[in-house]
């Protein structure tokens, strides 16, 4: 599998937010990924669907929208409308994770689950089989420009096991602190699909720096 570089434009200037965007659908970059948090989840808020409605507009390539909130089952089909391609729900903000995991697929989306830093990749193994994607969270959630937690790679390989083991096809995701030197790492270790928000948008060549990502 090709390398999926997936920039988040939490980083982007959303003073000029079309700008980035057209600069991503011509880049390298095969998914914009949204960040949509609440404040109660994670201790900061974001943006909400009429920013990704808006998004959805312009963009050109899938729309990875990760869900950092609370009771996420209540905006299931609300993204749906607004345009994701990927959902991808907090197993830590999930009390019934099957459910919700067959509510996105019923609504023609693609189903991720995301882990927080201190979650450990073993508590999937009963739903690995339905899920297209694994976000491993290599900061703790809610803010960027973080720097990279090294218990990250370790669980790249055990996740990678386990779908081997499982015969599963899910997309392995790591998002937080990727650079060319952990996403080099991340690539090693197994992981297929690599989001980067702050390395990408604060460099002074964006397009030059997902490509550099995507030919690791």
């Amino acid at each position: 599998m090709q390398t999926i570089i997936s920039p988040s434009l939490l980083s982007a200037d959303f003073t000029n937010l079309k700008a980035d965007i057209e600069m991503v659908n011509k880049s390298e970059a095969d998914w914009f990924h949204l960040d949509i948090m609440d404040g109660v989840f994670v201790p900061n808020i974001s943006y909400g669907l009429p920013v990704v409605q808006q998004i959805n507009k312009i963009a050109e390539k899938p729309l990875d929208v990760h869900l950092m909130i609370i009771d996420p089952d209540r905006y299931v089909e609300a993204f749906q409308k607004a345009g994701a391609d990927y959902l991808t729900v907090h197993y830590e903000a999930c009390t019934h994770l099957h459910r919700t995991v067959q509510n996105i697929k019923q609504h023609g989306m693609k189903a991720g689950v995301s882990l927080n830093p201190h979650t450990p990749v073993s508590v999937l193994e009963d739903i690995i089989q339905d899920l297209d994607l694994v976000l491993l969270m290599s900061v703790n959630p809610g803010f960027g420009g973080q720097s990279f937690i090294e218990n990250t790679y370790k669980k790249v390989k055990q996740l990678k096991a386990m779908i081997a083991e499982k015969n599963a096809n899910t997309i392995i995701e790591v998002d937080g602190g990727v650079n060319l030197e952990t996403g080099k790492k991340l690539l090693e270790a197994g992981a297929n699909a690599l989001v980067a928000g702050s390395f990408v948008f604060g460099a002074n060549d964006p397009t030059h720096t997902i490509s550099n990502l995507k030919n690791l």
